[in-house]
Formats: C-alpha cells, sequence, structure tokens
C-alpha cells in the first residue's frame, strides 16, 4: 500500500533523461507558464495521455457497437467540457485527440489568475496564490496547479483580505495594461490553437481516425 504520509507520484517521467530537443521544449512550457519545474509539465502530459488513450479505446469499441461505450464517451465528454478543454457544445472524441498540454496547463489557478489580469505576470500569480491572496469558490487556494472547472472561473478574485484589493495598489495592473495584455493573449493564443490544431489533425489522419469515428 505505502506510508500514506507520502502520495505516490501520479505521473510518469521521460523514457530517456538526455534528450536536447525534448529538454529545450520543456523548459519553453516551464517559462511559458511559469512552472515550479518540468515535474509539473509531466503531470500535464501524464493526464493527456490518459484522456487521450481513453478517447482512442472508446472509438474503437464504439465501432464495434458497444453500448458502454457510448455512455462511457459521454461521461468523458462531459468531464472535458466541464474541465473546459472542450466547447460548450459540438466536442466528441476526435477533439480529445488534437489536445495539447498548453491546453492542460492553460486550466491551472496559475495561468487564470494571471489571464484575468490579477497579477502582472504568471510568476506573480504563483506568489499571489501561494500567498494566500486568491480566493476560488469563496475560499482561500493556495494551490497554483489546480485545475479550475469552466463553472469556478468566474469566481477567481482576489481575497477579501488582500492588500491587493485596493486598486491603488503599486502592483496592480492598470486598466491600459489590462486592455494590452488581454488582447495580446488572445491573438497569440489563437496563433498557437491553428498551429496546433493543424498539426494534431494531420497526426489523427496520419493513424487512420475519422471525424466519423467519434459519431458512430
Amino acid at each position: 500500500m505505502g506510508d500514506p504520509k507520502f502520495a505516490r507520484r501520479t505521473f510518469d517521467t521521460p523514457s530517456h533523461p538526455w534528450e536536447g530537443e525534448r529538454i529545450k521544449s520543456e523548459q519553453t512550457v516551464v517559462n511559458e507558464f511559469g512552472l515550479k519545474n518540468k515535474s509539473e509539465v509531466w503531470k500535464a502530459q501524464s493526464i493527456l495521455r490518459n484522456y487521450r488513450k481513453q478517447s482512442r479505446e472508446l472509438q474503437a469499441r464504439l465501432r464495434g457497437n458497444d453500448p458502454q461505450a457510448k455512455i462511457e464517451a459521454d461521461d468523458l465528454l462531459d468531464k472535458c467540457t466541464r474541465m473546459g478543454l472542450l466547447p460548450m457544445t459540438g466536442g466528441d472524441l476526435n477533439d480529445i485527440l488534437v489536445l495539447s498540454e498548453s491546453d492542460i496547463l492553460s486550466r491551472r489557478l496559475q495561468t487564470l489568475v494571471y489571464e484575468k489580469g490579477l497579477a502582472n505576470t504568471i510568476k506573480q500569480a504563483r506568489q499571489m496564490i501561494n500567498h494566500g491572496h486568491i480566493f476560488l469558490n469563496g475560499h482561500k487556494v493556495t494551490v497554483p496547479g489546480y485545475i479550475v472547472l469552466r463553472s469556478e472561473e468566474a469566481t477567481i478574485q482576489y481575497a477579501p483580505s488582500s492588500a491587493f484589493t485596493d486598486d491603488m495598489h503599486p502592483m496592480r495592473m492598470s486598466p491600459e495594461e489590462l486592455a494590452a495584455k488581454l488582447e495580446a493573449d488572445a491573438a497569440r493564443a489563437e496563433r498557437e490553437a491553428r498551429k496546433q490544431a493543424d498539426v494534431a489533425k494531420k497526426d489523427a489522419e496520419e493513424a487512420g481516425i475519422t471525424a466519423e469515428d467519434g459519431e458512430n
């Protein structure tokens, strides 16, 4: 069973420790999302790998007319929709296959605090969460890696006791800076989404997976 005081590792590490391209790409992700270390990247990759595996297996079972597969597929799609990984309507199993680790990391509390303009930088967002300046659903949350559900996203705010509730706080972002940041972030996200969708679609086509597979 293991010692209850020490949680088991919930992610897989790379099979080879020294791969230049992988190390470089992981460091880019760490810097982009202000992560503490690469283990947070590996956690996101493990979550994504699990969802992709479920999607592929369910598509195979759906082609075999397994009635239980339809129920499990709907549950998986509902879960991904609640997490904000899929659109509210129109999502299918193929959409899960084109998800990237960035889609998982973008749902972290740290990322959303920064995107909402509550912090000037992604690293400041992590510090604010750790120091108890952020409320979620009316409660203080001090875990930067907490995956925020779509229904919880609108409740992210400063803690009532936080000094950041003062509009004149020197570390608060001005309205002009916030508007410029949101515009730049939206443009960058759109470019990245198009690029990732094109690559993932090509990979799915090479694997022989079509959109009809998730509808049968």
